[in-house]
């Protein structure tokens, strides 16, 4: 029995009863040859064989006769009497199969009626174009190579609810095209990340994504343990302290492409684990790695939309242009023209806009942390085309470079398209007394209570003490990236995996 094509009268099935058909469908498989074959050798793709041969007229195509060898997923199937049509799907596209008795013989044939829509099949033959234009496989072998024992979701509904799509990928990528071809530009954008970093001389290394030291950020940690060594070790919530190292050991210009974890909370734009690029440069200051940061990101969007401006959520984002440098405070005054200066200069005044606007007030002390975080309530969000926001507090920049000229300022930059933050980047810190002394303020901070500051790393102080060249460096969120230019909306539509609340 054929369960995608019920008589008229006749009940439609649940998916528990579907099943149930075709596991016995299965086993009188099992009872007649090997059920999952491993023996089939395809010679061709469906995207190839389109490009090749898909503008032939039936009169140029037809005598050639062209032989191949196709495999993929049974998406579509029309049996009928004496002929019967399918569609195949492999990972580059889809192509139709030709099936009847002169081609397969009439048991082959019987027995293809009575495979179903979902399962994994390979079909050999020649390729012609039907009299609507379509170009088809004229078949004359077509074996079962996979059976499907779950139905695909209905075709004109799809997998539509937003949970399933996450839980269950699998059936996602088989169904929506969409969703394949996010995945197939997140490919696209890492490579081209990668491209461009190699192009300027970078080298691609691999540091430890586990930490005796949680460091290189500000975040919780996830804790773990090693049982041999007895002692607990910690998810890398950023590369950069190793990477610096590496500057330290010579390896002048570095990037790492991985992932980082943080034991936060989960939103649109925030997955546990995540991955990011950080590269370190030599020599530079953070004008140059505001330059490389403008520099890949411009280039990932040319490669993989074809234009550097691109529509985001329906609204244009222009990646072309050079992208605008705003300090925090004259981010706030863009945004909220009212604010005077002796407010933004006001402690007490401060603390009082920051919890009208809902955000909190920051652990760290000082009338910078404070004005950044009303420019996180007030600013932030408005900043649609690409901004580079510069010169941070000391206090929330504890591996950065003090600024030379400005007294309480760090030479560091984050940057900001559609309303999120995209990438991190700063002169690093190169002092080691200075860095031992930042260490000890957060060692503190994190005494008092606060989880997110950073631990002492002895062991990176005495690799600065070897002497870390004048550094710049910056960290690019590439899930972030890949969200914007494929117009994704919440980060876990360009996570094949994204963490989920157990079933």
């Amino acid at each position: 029995m054929n369960e995608h094509h019920p008589a008229a009268a006749e009940p439609q099935l649940d998916e528990n009863q579907i099943t149930a058909i075709r596991r016995e469908k299965l086993n009188a498989v099992r009872a007649e040859r090997i059920a999952f074959p491993n023996d089939f050798q395809r010679d061709s793709f469906a995207a190839d064989l389109h490009e090749k041969y898909g503008a032939l007229s039936k009169e140029e195509l037809d005598p050639q006769a062209v032989p191949v060898k196709i495999a993929g997923r049974m998406m579509l199937k029309r049996a009928m009497g004496k002929a019967s049509f399918a569609t195949v799907q492999d990972a580059t596209g889809q192509i139709q199969l030709y099936i009847n008795n002169q081609g397969v013989g009439e048991a082959a044939h019987e027995d293809f009626k009575h495979w179903d829509m979902g399962d994994i099949v390979g079909a050999q033959g020649t390729l012609f174009k039907t009299n609507h234009g379509e170009l088809t496989v004229r078949v004359s072998e077509i074996r079962l190579l996979s059976k499907s024992l779950r139905p695909l979701p209905d075709k004109h509904k799809g997998l539509a609810d937003q949970e399933a799509k996450y839980r269950q990928r699998y059936v996602d990528l088989i169904v929506n095209p969409e969703s394949r071809d996010t995945f197939i530009k997140r490919s696209r954008i890492i490579q081209t990340v990668r491209n461009y970093m190699v192009n300027e001389r970078y080298l691609e290394v691999e540091t430890p994504m586990m930490h005796p030291i949680p460091g290189g950020a500000t975040a919780k940690p996830f804790v773990t343990h090693h049982n041999a060594l007895d002692m607990p070790l910690y998810l890398r919530i950023a590369p950069e302290l190793y990477l610096k190292r590496l500057v330290v050991g010579g390896l002048e210009r570095v990037f790492e492409i991985n992932r980082s974890f943080r034991n936060e909370g989960m939103s649109t734009r925030h997955n546990p684990e995540f991955t990011m690029m950080e590269f370190y440069e030599a020599f530079c200051t953070y004008e140059r790695m505001m330059e490389m940061t403008e520099g890949v990101i411009r280039q990932a969007a040319r490669e993989v939309c074809g234009t550097a401006k691109i529509s985001y959520n329906g609204k244009e984002v222009d990646l072309e242009s050079p992208f605008e440098r705003l300090t925090i405070l004259e981010a706030v005054k863009k945004y909220n023209p009212h604010y005077t200066d002796e407010q933004l200069a006001d402690e007490e005044w401060l603390k009082k806009e920051i919890v009208r606007l809902g955000e909190k007030i920051p652990p760290a002390p000082g009338i910078g942390s404070l004005q950044l975080a009303l420019f996180e309530g007030c600013a932030e969000g408005k900043l649609w085309n690409p901004t580079f926001i510069i010169d941070y507090p000391v206090e929330v920049s504890p591996l950065a470079r003090a600024s030379d000229t400005k007294p309480g300022l760090t030479d560091r930059f984050e940057l900001f398209v559609v309303g999120r933050e995209l990438a991190n980047g700063y002169s690093e810190l190169n002092d080691p007394e200075d860095q031992a002394a930042r260490f000890k303020a957060q060692a503190a901070q994190k005494d008092a209570g606060d989880d997110e500051a950073m631990h002492y790393d002895a062991d990176y102080i005495r690799a600065m003490e070897y002497g870390l060249p004048p550094t710049g460096g910056s960290g690019i969120g590439l899930d972030r990236l890949v969200m914007l230019l494929t117009d994704a909306p919440s980060i876990r539509d360009v996570i094949l995996f994204p963490q989920m609340r157990p079933e």
